[in-house]
């Protein structure tokens, strides 16, 4: 079921009707990344360098034009970790167009979800984009314990990525309370799934569509939860 539901997702994120979502979601995440560098490097120009020369005010031109390239590889090594944040802001606020395109094209015969309202978009928006920064600061300090390593970011943004985009699809047909309840009487699949997620996240490039992978595949996972428990008559989740 999570294996069909990853499947199915990635290879619909390049199929047309996913096109115009990805490319809209591609181009602003370059183009805010894009005036970041540019934002954080005049920045630097501004405050660091005129400081580092008032520091030391004999300094060589030799030390000036180092100092720029160390100035440049922090730099890059910082929009490298903002990258995944960057990403979630932007994606989040098309999480509703994918969910509706998987619907309206795997599901036709399906009563088709509610969309969140703008409001409620931007805060699930910014709960992704906490839930990324604050996976990866444990993740990051995990990684210092011997024996725990690279498992701790699987870990630790399976649980945390499987949550929100799960609920994200579970909401758009149930109310947030059933939604939640559903979530947690399925907790170890949708941990499986997030770690899937997570998988996606790791990989360069593909982080950037990683919101979108998610939600077509929380979609699809949801589905396939609520037609299993519509043959159990009687079920209520708790």
């Amino acid at each position: 079921m999570i294996f069909d539901a990853a499947r199915t997702a990635a290879l619909e994120l390049l199929s047309p009707p996913f096109r115009a979502v990805f490319l809209k979601t591609l181009g602003l995440t370059l183009l805010a990344l894009v005036a970041l560098w540019f934002s954080l490097t005049s920045l630097v120009e501004w405050l660091a360098l005129p400081w580092l020369h008032t520091l030391l005010p004999g300094m060589p031109s030799w030390a000036g034009w180092l100092g720029g390239i160390i100035a440049a590889i922090a730099l890059a090594f910082g929009m490298a970790l903002l990258i995944a944040p960057v990403t979630a802001i932007v994606a989040g606020l098309f999480l509703d167009d994918v969910a509706e395109v998987v619907e309206r094209t795997d599901y036709p015969a399906d009563r088709p979800g509610r969309a969140m309202p703008a409001l409620r978009s931007l805060v699930l928006s910014m709960r992704f984009l906490g839930v990324v920064i604050l996976g990866n600061i444990v993740a990051l300090l995990l990684l210092l314990v011997p024996g725990v390593n690279i498992a701790a970011f699987f870990i630790v943004n399976g649980y945390l990525l499987g949550r929100e985009f799960f609920e994200f699809a579970a909401m758009r047909f149930r109310p947030e309370a059933e939604a939640r309840a559903l979530r947690r009487h399925y907790a170890g699949t949708v941990f499986l799934a997030g770690l899937v997620i997570s998988a996606f996240l790791a990989v360069p490039l593909l982080n950037l569509v990683t919101p979108l992978f998610a939600a077509a595949m929380m979609v699809h996972l949801h589905k396939a939860i609520s037609a299993r428990d519509a043959a159990r008559p009687g079920y209520r989740p708790t």
